[in-house]
């Protein structure tokens, strides 16, 4: 089975090189739509949503839960959430949870569980999800089991989050075995994106969430590819309207794919680009150790390091995969001694892509913007690669 993403789609590149300016003052508002039938849902983007009515509106019942961090809480964006529901006349009710990987678990969910019986949240409560990645799988996964599925409303403060997890319906908790392990497709109503939260964004963190921008260039999307070579200076200085390019761009690319393959048939699978390697990565290192971003790209950096060895692109594509990740200020290597290559292709069975036992990758083959989603290629050739990364 092979599964080719191409070049077919291609966004128009809109030249962003412009002065310096904090997320803050960014002049944007637009919607990306999530076609998915009478699922379908939009992706609000701009600056100042989260105190608007533009969520809101998409709450149904008479409760809301808002779940969040303790990290999201400390910046003031669960009180804003709070306030823009406040008109509203529905009950709203808070849980704030901890910050980090470690917060995705059965014990969060059962937590959630907890907090939503105790409350008497009804089948008609709204869930919304206030934070990065781990927040918006966990809660997103607790709408879908309680009292057999609630309404939800996804609102990412990551920059990861916003271009990549909060968007598409995949939601889920970890299983000390394996990321995601446990988990539902679950569609919110709708995803707000107010980029004002990534002023607060550490950075580190912002870091992480360009190794999925990054990812969209390559697997089906040149012309992005190429701006985000252009404008990679900009994009981490943070200038608002790059941001605003990259995130629009990204959920343009996510949304079009979730459209085609909503429950990861095949094509959807193309935008894993990086995370089997990645995925190994973090889980061999602890949970915790790597940001996911950061897994990402090195996983990333593998994929196109094996796809070089099976000649399938040339060393100019590697290269300037590998140059863009390192200009966004991710790592591209590993640590010696990390690991053996028998501890990561023992990690690497345990990915939900595995089928029949066959290890399934996304690589990239072609021109750039080209991948595929195979079992069918050279297993020496990922030794080698995995011992170019393990052993140097």
């Amino acid at each position: 089975f092979v599964l080719q993403s191409g070049a077919a789609h291609s966004s128009s590149s809109k030249g962003v090189r412009r002065s310096a300016t904090t997320a803050k003052t960014m002049n944007l508002q637009t919607t990306v739509d999530v076609d998915l039938g009478d699922r379908s849902y939009p992706i609000y983007i701009g600056s100042g949503l989260l105190t608007s009515s533009l969520w809101t509106q998409h709450v149904r019942g008479d409760s809301v839960a808002v779940i969040t961090n303790v990290k999201v809480e400390s910046y003031g964006y669960l009180d804003d959430a709070v306030r823009a529901l406040s008109g509203t006349g529905k009950r709203v009710e808070t849980l704030v949870l901890e910050d980090g990987e470690q917060t995705k678990s059965l014990d969060n969910l059962e937590k959630i569980m907890d907090f939503a019986l105790e409350n008497t949240l009804d089948r008609s409560t709204c869930f919304v999800a206030l934070g990065g990645g781990v927040i918006g799988d966990l809660v997103g996964f607790a709408a879908a089991v309680y009292q057999r599925g609630v309404d939800f409303v996804q609102i990412p403060t990551t920059l990861m989050a916003m271009v990549d997890s909060s968007v598409g319906g995949k939601t889920a908790v970890n299983h000390a075995k394996g990321k995601n392990m446990i988990g539902a497709f679950y569609q919110p109503r709708c995803v707000l994106i107010d980029v004002d939260s990534l002023n607060t964004l550490p950075e580190r963190e912002y870091a992480s969430g360009v190794s999925e921008i990054v990812k969209y260039g390559l697997i089906r999307d040149a012309a992005f590819f190429e701006w985000q070579e252009e404008n990679m200076a900009a994009l981490t200085a943070r200038h608002p309207e790059a941001i605003g390019e990259a995130v629009e761009r990204s959920c343009q690319n996510k949304a079009a794919v979730v459209r085609d393959d909503e429950r990861e048939a095949g094509l959807r699978a193309t935008l894993n680009l990086g995370h089997t390697f990645g995925h190994a990565v973090e889980n061999h290192a602890g949970y915790g150790t790597y940001l996911h971003g950061e897994a990402v790209s090195v996983g990333i950096a593998m994929a196109a390091r094996m796809s070089r060895h099976l000649e399938w692109i040339d060393a100019a594509l590697e290269t300037r995969a590998v140059n863009l990740l390192r200009r966004a200020g991710l790592p591209v290597d590993l640590p010696p001694a990390f690991a053996t290559n028998d501890d990561m292709l023992a990690l690497m069975q345990l990915d939900k892509k595995v089928q029949a036992g066959n290890l399934r990758l996304i690589l990239l083959k072609g021109a750039l913007g080209n991948c595929v989603f195979t079992k069918d290629f050279d297993d020496a050739q990922l030794h080698r690669t995995l011992a170019d990364f393990l052993q140097g």
